[in-house]
């Protein structure tokens, strides 16, 4: 390593993902980058980590010269692993990503994408998870890649506060029809979902989890309302969820066991 600001790369799609190629291409002019992540895909893992089972650790060629490890485990995983056995300092950035779909709103409670930035983010390092909102495998991620690598330059620049950490999502939108970058709140959303039953050929029932996302925040300054309005969205995120306003509230009570 050089005294080039060190930035760990990761994501929850896999290490061979069209996104993480994308976000290493977008950042690795800024520092000096080592990539750990999964050595498959790991979507909606939230932030599980691997207690039951041994984790796998296996140096890959795929990205060199830069140095690259693929994971058995979790996105959470991979930043803890790369923390204690990989890096030789803390590095000074972690970017997740570019993932594949959106982590606006409720669904950064379910991204992997995003428990590996709040990972990072424990762990004192400046971090950022970057998703797009396009599924498809032929995703355009070069709108993404620049706001990708703007975003990674200016945490270096200037930092984040203490425990926090960013949401950054970029619209399936043309470059010509981008309208720029919003600072957002989370919107209030959620999936109303429902499990679609289906029987197996011994008759046995199995289920896959359907449903829509439903958004019922109608305030102009949410992450929802900038995407759906052709701008990309950056939500300041914190791991602290202590409800500080229910404080006060709670004391009114008269808790007696």
């Amino acid at each position: 390593m050089s005294d080039k600001p060190l930035i760990l790369v990761t994501n929850d799609d896999g290490i061979s993902a069209p996104g993480i190629r994308n976000l290493i291409a977008a950042v690795k002019h800024l520092g000096d980058v080592v990539i750990v992540a999964p050595d498959s895909p790991q979507s909606a893992m939230g932030h599980a980590v691997t207690i039951s089972k041994p984790l796998r650790l296996e140096r890959t060629p795929i990205y060199e010269p830069l140095l690259a490890y693929q994971c058995s485990g979790t996105p959470a995983d991979c930043v803890k692993i790369a923390v204690d056995k990989v890096l030789h300092r803390k590095p000074d950035l972690l970017v997740s990503g570019i993932n594949h779909g959106s982590n606006s709103s409720i669904n950064i409670l379910y991204s992997g994408t995003m428990s590996a930035a709040v990972e990072g983010a424990i762990e004192g390092i400046p971090s950022v998870g970057f998703s797009l909102c396009d599924f498809s495998i032929d995703a355009d991620f070069s709108l993404a890649g620049k706001i990708a690598g703007n975003v990674a330059e200016n945490i270096l620049k200037n930092g984040l506060p203490q425990g926090v950490l960013l949401n950054v999502n970029i619209p399936k939108i043309g470059e010509e029809d981008f309208k720029g970058v919003k600072i957002c709140r989370q919107a209030w959303a959620k999936w109303e979902e429902d499990f679609d039953e289906r029987k197996d050929p011994t008759g046995k029932s199995y289920y896959w989890l359907t449903g829509k996302f439903v958004n019922f925040d109608k305030g102009e300054d949410t992450d929802e309302w900038a995407l759906a309005n052709g701008f990309a969205s950056i939500v300041p995120v914190q791991f602290d969820l202590t409800a500080h306003n229910a404080i006060s509230y709670l004391h009114q009570w008269t808790i007696n066991p």
